[in-house]
């Protein structure tokens, strides 16, 4: 049933300010809040790489992942101090592992690598390199609010192993797709 009077916008952030789980209203550049967004901003390009993709097996993998970082995403957004007691899904080893599997199952199928690789070549694959990038802010993010306040260690190790995740995803969809990488190598001047 249709509810009429339901409005996406309420009006209480127009000053500012907004709420965290449990209530507490904080400035809109409060750590928190840059870290929860930047977790959105990551699950944002997740959703691009996820369409971008057409191999039913990555997809899969990357629909959990994003489930993941929602997770993510209310745990960081949650304010213990605010002294209410809210049960939040967490995140757990099996996850991490659950990521470092996928890692292990697409490097057994690309070749050593011996430089770093530039990113492009194919649009999902660089799709790939952006949203690895919004997962190192996210996780520096994460670490800045840490050092402020109780953050769970394996948040951090979840983001960190989805940063390497996206990187192996990016060469391993470069090789899917027959595109040649591009291998960083200086020149002497």
């Amino acid at each position: 049933m249709e509810n009429k009077d339901w409005k996406i916008y309420t009006k209480t952030g127009d000053k500012g300010e907004t709420s965290l789980i449990g209530g507490n209203r904080v400035p809109k550049y409060d750590d928190r809040i840059e870290a929860y967004g930047t977790l959105d901003e990551l699950n944002a390009f997740l959703g691009v790489v996820y369409d971008s993709v057409e191999i039913e097996e990555v997809k899969r993998v990357l629909q959990a992942i994003i489930e993941h970082v929602f997770r993510i995403e209310s745990l960081v957004a949650y304010d213990k101090s605010s002294g209410e007691e809210i049960t939040l899904p967490q995140i757990y080893d099996k996850d991490v592992a659950f990521l470092e599997n996928e890692i292990d199952k697409m490097n057994e199928v690309l070749p050593e690598l011996n430089h770093f690789i530039l990113p492009g070549g194919h649009l999902p694959s660089s799709y790939c390199h952006v949203a690895r990038c919004v997962c190192r802010r996210a996780e520096r993010r994460i670490l800045l609010l840490g050092a402020k306040t109780d953050i769970d260690k394996l948040i951090v190790t979840y983001m960190n192993r989805l940063s390497d995740y996206l990187f192996v995803l990016s060469r391993y969809l470069c090789a899917r797709n027959t595109c040649k990488e591009t291998e960083w190598v200086t020149k002497n001047r």
